[in-house]
């Protein structure tokens, strides 16, 4: 089993149903949910339909010991933190893949993701040779490599971007069709701010099996 700690919007805010459809799964029910009815959606999210609809704060790791411990910590890390307002989001390229991405920076986004990967990574089983050998194939720079052998992953800390996966990396032809249809789908709901009070315990029982939220941890630290 693997898990994450990923930040997924609230069962309440439109953005949850609308980002289930558009990726055809509800990562909170594992129920499949019907897609717009564009052509080829369904191939070009199969990859972030696995995930589920999330922005990742900790990636994916193999637990070094108990589950309950891990999530013990976790609600507890949680319970430090407290809750701020997420800037108005919109549909971006990022590096070829659509995501949803804010609007402006936002240092307490960036901040909660450097102590979700800081202050719960004693609970991370060392990566695979397997694993860091597949990081590698994207022929990482010294400091992502850096990243990768303190943390387990590349794109942490000072490398990390907050974005909500839309579809897999597109040609830029396919990129130009698809983002006007993910605006229209998304209309409405991505301009208004929200705040951003609870994260997600994502899980993967197996290799190749999706994630599914298991817990949603509640923010309840002093405001600033």
């Amino acid at each position: 089993m693997r898990v994450a700690i990923y930040w997924a919007p609230e069962l309440d805010d439109p953005l949850h149903a609308a980002g289930s459809a558009w990726l055809g799964r509800d990562a909170e029910t594992a129920a499949r949910v019907p897609q717009p009815d564009i052509p080829g959606l369904a191939e070009i999210t199969a990859d972030p339909r696995g995930y589920g609809l999330h922005a990742t704060l900790k990636p994916p790791f193999r637990l070094a010991g108990r589950y309950q411990d891990f999530i013990t910590d976790a609600a507890l890390w949680a319970a430090g933190i407290a809750p701020f307002a997420l800037p108005p989001l919109s549909v971006q390229d990022l590096k070829g893949f659509l995501a949803l991405r804010e609007t402006a920076h936002c240092p307490a986004l960036h901040a909660l993701a450097n102590s979700a990967v800081a202050a719960l990574d004693h609970h991370r089983a060392p990566p695979s040779e397997e694993e860091l050998a597949r990081r590698r194939q994207a022929r990482l720079s010294p400091a992502h490599e850096a990243l990768l052998a303190r943390w387990g992953y590349p794109y942490v800390m000072g490398e990390w971007q907050f974005h909500v996966t839309l579809t897999h990396r597109l040609p830029l032809a396919e990129a130009e069709r698809i983002r006007p249809l993910a605006e229209a789908h998304f209309a409405g709901m991505l301009e208004q701010p929200r705040v951003i009070g609870t994260v997600c315990v994502f899980t993967q029982a197996a290799p190749g099996q999706p994630f599914l939220i298991a817990e949603r941890l509640p923010f309840s630290g002093p405001a600033a």
